[in-house]
């Protein structure tokens, strides 16, 4: 066994919300995990891509990071981080700080972006980051973003190296890589879903839980979902994923988070629905399209 950190539920990577200066909204961010804790949640992840933390300045990132652990220590929600670059120097830097913070279970640690290494480079990538990182670390294989996919083989090699607890796929379709993986990782590396329209199918096929940005909307629906896999009840999960694929689908018509950030600040929940530059806001018909499947989806 590589880890025994248990992975299983949803965890919501929790958006940065600002306040009408621009400035990190600490309580939006207390309020948002009270919320998603009552949901059910297994846990929040603070600086992930949906946290925009590409666009925090490091006071910023601690002032999150410190938010999400007040409220998840006292509703005993776990915690993890974001801490992956494309610069390993920097990514074991920041994942060793978590040292300092011990109610984080977990690193998030996407593959190394733009630079585009081989597999061996970022196999050797996290079997350096791992060995450095007080908690387990979980990998972040996302192709579309980072231009590199490790494959099956890559994964599975990681898979076995201690302190690497599992990952979250993110690839476009269920594909091979993804079944093999499922299929041939040891005990104690967790496959996390990543492509929210795949979620069901793939705990249906063995995964433990996700990582899921659209979680941030009918939460209690996608905890239901998730544990209908979990339990191994099909029939009432497809019906969860049938319901919520309209959301889904609405919710990424803007760059994430955008449209998140307006249907929630729609909904009275954040003061603002502004992102950072280089993203924009949602636009206005994009946020309403996504509530109108929100309120579809809410119904009995």
């Amino acid at each position: 066994m590589t880890s025994d950190l248990d992975l299983r539920g949803v965890w919501v990577p929790l958006i940065t919300p600002f306040d009408a200066q621009g400035a990190v909204d600490v309580g939006a961010i207390e309020r948002l995990c009270h919320e998603y804790s009552a949901a059910g949640v297994s846990g929040i992840v603070a600086l992930g891509t949906t946290g925009e933390a590409s666009a925090l300045e490091p006071e910023e990132k601690r002032v999150a990071i410190d938010a999400v652990i007040r409220v998840c220590d006292d509703a005993g929600t776990r915690v993890l981080v974001g801490t992956g670059s494309n610069n390993t120097q920097e990514t074991m830097r920041a994942t060793a700080a978590l040292a300092d913070t011990p109610s984080v279970v977990g690193a998030l640690v996407v593959v190394p972006y733009y630079v585009r290494p081989s597999v061996a480079g970022i196999v050797a990538h996290y079997k350096a980051v791992a060995a450095a990182s007080p908690v387990p670390v979980i990998a972040y294989n996302v192709p579309s973003r980072t231009g590199r996919d490790m494959g099956a083989a890559g994964l599975l090699e990681i898979a076995s190296v201690p302190n690497i607890a599992g990952v979250k796929q993110a690839v476009a379709t269920l594909d091979a890589d993804t079944l093999e993986v499922l299929a041939s990782a040891p005990a104690g590396f967790g496959v996390l879903g990543g492509e929210d329209t795949l979620l069901f199918p793939l705990m249906c096929m063995g995964a433990v839980g996700t990582i899921s940005a659209a979680a941030h909307l009918c939460t209690e629906r996608f905890v239901a979902m998730i544990e209908c896999g979990l339990a191994g009840k099909i029939d009432d999960g497809r019906a969860h994923a049938e319901a919520l694929l309209p959301v889904i689908r609405a919710a990424y018509v803007d760059p994430n988070p955008a449209v998140f950030k307006g249907v929630l600040h729609a909904q009275g929940r954040i003061a603002t629905p502004d992102v950072r530059l280089p993203l924009t806001n949602g636009s206005p018909e994009a946020v309403q399209r996504c509530l109108d499947a929100v309120a579809h989806a809410s119904q009995p």
